[in-house]
């Protein structure tokens, strides 16, 4: 048992403690606190939750706060260890594509291959998998042609209920035909025989595209483009503490997944509903 109480000893001296804690950092879990309201209705600012690490592979460690790269990037993939890649409709931790040392968190909409229009009623997904995938997959659901292939309306309204449009105080169909207006916008404007101004990006490869839950009120994907699997970090695990602007707690948040708090939102939107 000498190896145990030389681990333990380790354990508690203050070179073991920075190395137990820098450990479940880089490969873990990672504290980040929701700062924005681009996913509100599902997440909230003051939200602090805990970023599983581990859910998409092995991100290269960073030292945090100070975000230096501990190793290099030996797979030129942004990840120690390369695991699974975002699927449609998870919610996702990322580097911010044109500053790598911020963190976003948005909904991952699209995936490689994957078309995306946007038009001035909301978002139109072409899943890479083509029709039959659409017909099987969203039976009943509001379809369109563009390009001659058919796009399904917005399928995240109906599966996460924190996801809307909300059209005011900022509309972002506007806000995306002013920067095109600019030649700053990513995705590309394209204009139908009927004078109809849409939209429209193809996901390139071993990339995503992320847009915030609330449609209206965030700076995701549309604007400056797709995320590429190198700058994935993870997906929201549990929220740890909340706290609203008058600095009140959240209690009925704490200890909750993302998955939980959806749920009891979709019961509550079933029961105002009856």
């Amino acid at each position: 048992m000498k190896w145990f109480k030389k681990l333990y000893d380790f354990a508690n001296s203050w070179t073991g403690t920075l190395v137990i804690v820098l450990g479940i950092i880089f490969f873990v879990a990672q504290a980040f606190v929701i700062p924005s309201g681009s996913m509100i209705g599902t997440m909230l600012i003051g939200d602090n939750l805990f970023v599983k690490k581990f859910a998409y592979g092995i991100p290269t460690p960073r030292l945090p706060w100070l975000e230096w790269k501990v190793l290099p990037d030996f797979n030129n993939n942004g990840h120690l260890i390369e695991g699974d890649r975002p699927k449609r409709g998870d919610i996702v931790i990322f580097r911010y594509p044109l500053q790598e040392t911020i963190h976003y968190v948005k909904r991952c909409v699209a995936k490689e291959g994957d078309e995306v229009i946007y038009t001035e009623e909301g978002l139109y997904l072409r899943p890479s998998e083509g029709d039959a995938y659409i017909h099987e997959r969203y039976k009943g659901a509001k379809t369109r042609h563009f390009f001659g292939k058919l796009f399904v309306y917005d399928p995240y309204l109906s599966e996460h209920p924190g996801v809307h449009y909300e059209k005011k105080p900022m509309n972002a169909f506007a806000q995306m035909l002013h920067y095109a207006s600019a030649n700053q916008l990513f995705m590309s404007a394209h204009r139908s025989a009927e004078g109809e101004i849409f939209f429209y990006h193809k996901v390139e490869k071993d990339h995503f595209f992320m847009i915030g839950d609330n449609r209206d009120n965030s700076n995701d994907s549309r604007f400056w483009g797709s995320v590429p699997y190198k700058n994935v970090v993870g997906k929201p695990w549990f929220i740890y503490f909340s706290w609203d602007e008058d600095y009140k707690i959240r209690w009925n948040r704490i200890g909750k997944s993302i998955e939980t708090l959806e749920d009891e939102l979709r019961d509550a939107k079933i029961k105002e509903a009856l």
